[in-house]
């Protein structure tokens, strides 16, 4: 598992999902809440990325590309929770906030921005766990040859 390889992946990620939700709020359409399940796209390329290129370095082992899918989507979600924190402060903190947190399921009354965060936290490590394991299943007959005789 290379260290660089992930953290490029993470910061692609990183950058498909902002400048898409950059692209959403510029256009007026943050409210739609199905078009953030479009955000899945950019973190399936990107863990999709690191496990392919561990295929093609021979890099196998189910464990260990699961592993290296869910950190680079993490490297994604962590930098993407950094921005997003300061882009909130930069719109004018906890008003900007309050009409941001009303169209997310867990807003439920005021949050923090903090509280907002984490709420975001579990969310995308939840998503980072589940789109790196249904990408193991596409790639676990060629990371892994357990049912080979040599």
């Amino acid at each position: 598992m290379k260290v660089s390889r992930l953290l490029t992946n993470g910061v692609i990620i990183f950058i498909g999902l902002g400048l898409y939700f950059l692209l959403i709020e510029a256009l007026d359409l943050k409210d739609h809440i199905y078009l953030r399940l479009v955000n899945f796209i950019f973190v399936i390329y990107g863990v999709n990325k690191t496990i392919r290129s561990n295929y093609h370095d021979g890099i196998s082992g189910y464990l260990t590309n699961l592993l290296a899918g869910f950190i680079t989507a993490m490297i994604g979600l962590i930098l993407g929770l950094i921005s997003f924190m300061i882009y909130v402060e930069y719109r004018g903190g906890n008003t900007y906030l309050d009409s941001f947190a009303d169209s997310y399921i867990f807003g439920g009354g005021d949050p923090s921005l903090y509280q907002f965060c984490f709420g975001l936290l579990i969310e995308g490590s939840a998503a980072s766990m589940i789109v790196s394991f249904a990408m193991m299943q596409y790639w676990k007959d060629k990371v892994e040859k357990i049912n080979k005789v040599d």
